[in-house]
């Protein structure tokens, strides 16, 4: 049956990246949106679209039922299923295909075969796939240590933790299985041995109903952090023929004994030793998919929906690779700080275009990042030759990338890429773990004192708003004060570099000429000074900053780096303190549970988990800053909060009463 309109079943890029084949095909296009997503890009992009009521997912992407019947209004005859929320769900895929509708996915069963990792593994095992033993939770030893938690259904990270001390298995259990169900409905937890300096390798699937099976090469995925992907590449770095034939055999095993069809993605882990165990099977296209086009010079989408419409694969093998592609992930995080999701406005998102250089994005300048999905801006794909040019052509497009917003991972990204463990190929999963402190340090090469003083030079030569509306049409003026026969005094501008808060003091005078000039910066000299760029000679150096105002957010651009800035008021405002001890919400988002007996009064241990905090499908701990009293505490399970607002106080010193009972150190959500 051939497919005229397509329901995507999702949201943000992946719906995007799917509209373009469909643009590509002559293929109608329906979106599904909830109202916290009334005016997202796949929204605006798609031909049709249907209001699916409410914000949170479990009231939206993930009703079935919903979904279902938004195809049915909109007259579509296909559903597309994306990644993630309902993508590998089996009732749903039954319901698209018993609504009449085409389900652009592997069978049914497949899924249902696939949907436990507790079940895959077992269906594995008997057809010769290398598989890692299971440990039972409930008679595991220390020999059996470290132990890695997962979610029996489901992906991304959520529900996963590692395990190196018995007395912590109890609780981690709980804490996995708690975030399992939420995330996807299942809290079923399973454990295996955990690999240390393992690497994730997965081989990309084609399947058709023709019986034919295509393994379309390895991609390693061993950049993460919190069990989700980061970085990854294709092909697999450093593997020997012999060990990707077995991989790819591995594979099409895999996609055979579940009669696979369309995209899915067999993973892997690799040990340090190059001994492959079979992880799961995502029976969906995945996150990382473009790096395999790029090598292959396929599309993936219109492979699925040629497979779904009952056309075979084009060529019983596919086509060779050719070349290395790295794909980075954008998001709206604070690495430095566990991590933590930031949202707001996306004011702008440009990436340099370039031969080999790819963006596949839900975002565009003017958006807000929510605090109810994932939060991936964008990615960043590059395709090159050889692997180091890719890795150089992706690093360097991120490096002069204008993101101005909230705090992204931008500068992670760059640093792990030029990482000499990455460069070198010495990957696995413990790579942020080891390297994460060194690549968010303050870095050599950043001059921020520098950019500071281009945010101010741009300030100075801004025009009053009075001067805006009587010269609208005309250049601006530069602005300064009257004449005089003595020398002006220097004024000073304070800004808070983002997201570090290091404060900046900026000296300038404004002489007759009307140009601002820096004041005590030896060695530096204005070449130009507009509000939106600014060029300085620096040490005999020319150096080019693109200033960008949003309120009062500063964004500097120069070549090699990017910088934000808040501007700061002459005089600090009292009214702006907190308290000693005050816990203050790190991001939006609602309150799960507290601490167990958290009570005003009660004792606390610094560095205890007292308050956890849900935001973009994660959740977060908020710790105590110090040993001594609670002595307020306004956060309750299920109160919605804003960031900074008030959670709780705690009062260092002797406690009074009986500590609040604290639980075996826990894995950050």
């Amino acid at each position: 049956m051939a497919i005229t309109t397509l329901l995507v079943a999702n949201r943000g890029e992946i719906a995007c990246r799917i509209f373009r084949t469909c643009r590509d095909l002559g293929i109608t296009t329906v979106a599904v949106y909830s109202d916290a997503d009334a005016d997202a890009l796949h929204v605006r992009e798609a031909d049709l679209a249907v209001r699916l009521p409410g914000a949170a997912p479990a009231d939206t992407y993930l009703r079935g039922d919903l979904v279902v019947a938004a195809a049915r209004a909109a007259g579509a005859d296909a559903v597309h299923p994306g990644y993630g929320f309902l993508s590998e769900n089996a009732a749903f895929a039954a319901a698209v295909q018993d609504a009449g509708l085409v389900w652009v996915g592997p069978p049914v069963k497949a899924i249902e075969l696939m949907a436990s990792k507790t079940r895959a593994k077992e269906l594995m095992a008997g057809a010769g796939v290398p598989l890692l033993a299971p440990v039972d939770p409930a008679t595991a030893g220390p020999g059996d240590l470290p132990l890695l938690l997962k979610a029996a259904s489901g992906g991304g990270g959520r529900g996963m933790r590692i395990v190196r001390e018995l007395d912590a298995l109890p609780a981690e259990l709980l804490a996995a299985a708690a975030e399992a169900a939420s995330a996807f409905g299942d809290g079923e937890v399973f454990a295996e041995p955990y690999v240390e300096r393992g690497r994730h390798v997965e081989v990309q699937v084609m399947a058709d109903a023709h019986d034919t099976v295509w393994a379309l090469g390895t991609r390693d995925c061993s950049l993460q952090r919190r069990h989700q992907k980061v970085i990854e590449e294709a092909p697999a770095p450093g593997l020997d023929e012999a060990l990707r034939t077995r991989l790819h055999g591995a594979a099409v095993a895999a996609a055979r004994a579940v009669d696979y069809r369309g995209a899915g993605t067999v993973e892997f882990l690799v040990s340090a030793e190059g001994r492959p165990y079979f992880l799961e099977m995502n029976t969906r296209l995945q996150v990382e998919h473009p790096v395999t086009e790029a090598v292959f010079g396929l599309d993936l989408v219109a492979l699925q929906l040629r497979v779904a419409e009952g056309e075979p694969l084009p060529t019983p093998e596919p086509s060779q690779p050719s070349g290395h592609a790295v794909e980075a992930r954008l998001y709206a995080e604070d690495p430095a700080r566990d991590w933590q999701p930031q949202t707001g406005a996306l004011f702008t998102l440009e990436v340099p275009e370039s031969p080999g250089l790819r963006l596949d994005t839900g975002y565009t300048g003017g958006d807000a990042i929510g605090v109810h999905y994932d939060p991936m801006i964008a990615k960043v794909i590059a395709h090159a030759p050889t692997r180091t040019e890719a890795v150089r052509l992706l690093a360097r497009a991120l490096e002069r990338a204008r993101v101005h917003g909230p705090v992204t991972n931008r500068d992670l990204l760059v640093r792990s890429l030029r990482h000499p463990d990455f460069a070198a190929a010495r990957l696995d999963t413990g790579f942020y773990d080891r390297h994460l402190a060194e690549l968010t340090a303050a870095a050599a090469g950043r001059d921020p004192a520098t950019a500071a003083l281009a945010a101010t030079l741009a300030e100075a030569v801004r025009p009053t708003e009075a001067v805006r509306g009587e010269s609208a049409g005309r250049p601006a003026p530069a602005r300064f004060g009257a004449w005089r026969n003595v020398p002006s005094q220097p004024q000073r501008k304070r800004y808070r570099s983002e997201p570090d808060g290091t404060e900046h003091e900026v000296a300038y005078r404004t002489p007759r000429t009307g140009i601002p000039e820096p004041h005590e910066t030896p060695g530096t000299r204005v070449l130009t000074a507009a509000p939106d760029h600014v060029t300085l000679e620096v040490n005999g150096v020319t150096r080019h900053f693109a200033i960008t105002t949003h309120g009062d957010r500063v964004h500097v651009d120069a070549a090699d780096a990017s910088y934000t800035f808040t501007a700061l008021p002459r005089f600090t405002d009292p009214a702006t303190h907190t308290a000693p001890g005050s816990l203050l919400a790190p991001m939006p988002g609602t309150v799960v549970r507290l601490a167990d007996g958290l009570t005003a009064g009660a004792t606390v241990e610094a560095g205890q988990p007292l308050i956890w905090l849900e935001a973009m499908k994660m959740e977060h701990r908020i710790l105590a800053p110090a040993s001594g009293t609670l002595t307020a505490l306004h956060a309750a399970p299920g109160h919605q909060v804003e960031v900074g607002a008030l959670l709780a106080v705690v009062q260092e010193g002797p406690a009074a009463t009986a500590p609040v009972p604290r639980p075996v150190p826990e894995e950050t959500a």
